[in-house]
């Protein structure tokens, strides 16, 4: 099923190996197409990166998600070979960038992300967040539930609700907490 094409007449879909390399070209998610926000007009479902992992008592390297994901993305093709199907013909999708992040300072970095999601939520995209621990996510939902509470399902081996952790409210343990007390989450 081919879409009805957006106002410019074009659909965004992954470089195709048979026109560049997958090795060479600037590196976006999916060898998709690098838009700001401010060009975003047209797209459906946008991918962004936040490179931080400032939160994390352990395992630290998270930063690093967005740009090894880019680069193993590079792989991927416009149409599954197994089931035949074409999603990037079903909804324009783009690489919306990397969120600015401060590693020294989680307040700044928690504004920032918050900053860069607000005008995808307003614009309707859907996104689809790259990172980066588990913190990340608080940001982003409080730029979703700018109109209320959003429904969450969270898989993880931890419910990441814990007060603090080594004193401090803010951690990857600790944003599901954030998220209900702020009223950003139904936890029901």
């Amino acid at each position: 099923m081919q879409k009805t094409p957006p106002k410019n007449n074009e659909l965004f879909a992954p470089l195709s190996g048979r026109v560049t390399p997958r090795f060479s070209g600037l590196s976006t998610f999916m060898r998709l197409p690098y838009l700001g926000i401010e060009k975003s007009d047209d797209v459906e479902v946008g991918i962004v990166g936040v490179p931080w992992d400032g939160g994390t008592s352990n395992r630290p390297g998270a930063r690093m998600g967005p740009r090894e994901l880019r680069l193993t993305s590079s792989m991927m093709r416009q149409v599954n070979h197994d089931s035949g199907m074409a999603p990037f013909l079903l909804a324009n999708c783009a690489d919306l960038g990397d969120t600015p992040v401060n590693p020294f300072d989680i307040d700044e970095t928690l504004r920032s992300v918050e900053t860069y999601f607000r005008p995808i939520h307003e614009r309707g995209i859907a996104t689809l967040a790259a990172g980066g621990d588990h913190l990340i996510t608080l940001p982003i939902l409080r730029s979703l539930a700018q109109k209320g509470p959003v429904g969450l399902v969270h898989f993880d081996a931890h419910m990441d609700t814990t007060d603090t952790q080594f004193g401090k409210k803010y951690a990857h343990g600790t944003l599901f907490r954030r998220a209900i007390e702020e009223g950003l989450v139904d936890p029901q």
